[in-house]
């Protein structure tokens, strides 16, 4: 089987921050690395499923919504992976990613989605660890531009 492009990216030296993990028709596959990987410091599963529930929830009431494709966890527990259509420049998607931390960082509601009905594991949340990670990202990308976007070698 061909290795998929994700295997490719060498995990040693990536870092914290936002990049471009593909390209695919028009759709572009974001790769939001909360955590930097094999460093032993991973995303509790609780706090990870809150920042789903949550940016997720604002990327799709966002100007953008029609242009979002899918955001969701990886599975190392490192980081999430946002998809856009590509009518979102870069910029636009740094913004939304930065504005989407932002928001988490301060919610104060219910957590979207956080029902039996709703959810398939309601009961694993953790609200304020969610806000703690989007409050550590939010400074790690404060700067990010599209130069910074493309995976080191």
């Amino acid at each position: 089987m061909n290795k998929i492009e994700s295997f490719k990216v060498n995990h040693d030296i990536l870092q914290r921050g936002i990049y471009i993990s593909r390209i695919d028709g028009d759709v572009v596959t974001y790769d939001i690395r909360v955590k930097v990987p094999n460093s032993g410091d991973y995303i509790e599963n609780a706090a990870m499923h809150t920042i789903e529930h949550i940016f997720a929830t604002y990327a799709r009431n966002s100007v953008y919504s029609d242009s979002v494709v899918y955001f969701g966890p990886m599975g190392c527990r490192t980081g999430f992976y946002l998809l856009l259509r590509d009518s979102v420049t870069y910029e636009q998607a740094i913004t939304l990613i930065k504005d989407a931390f932002a928001f988490v960082a301060d919610f104060d509601e219910d957590i979207p989605g956080n029902s039996r009905i709703e959810c398939g594991n309601y009961l694993e949340h953790d609200l304020n660890g969610a806000k703690t990670e989007a409050a550590v990202m939010i400074d790690i990308i404060k700067n990010w531009t599209p130069d910074d976007m493309q995976y080191k070698k």
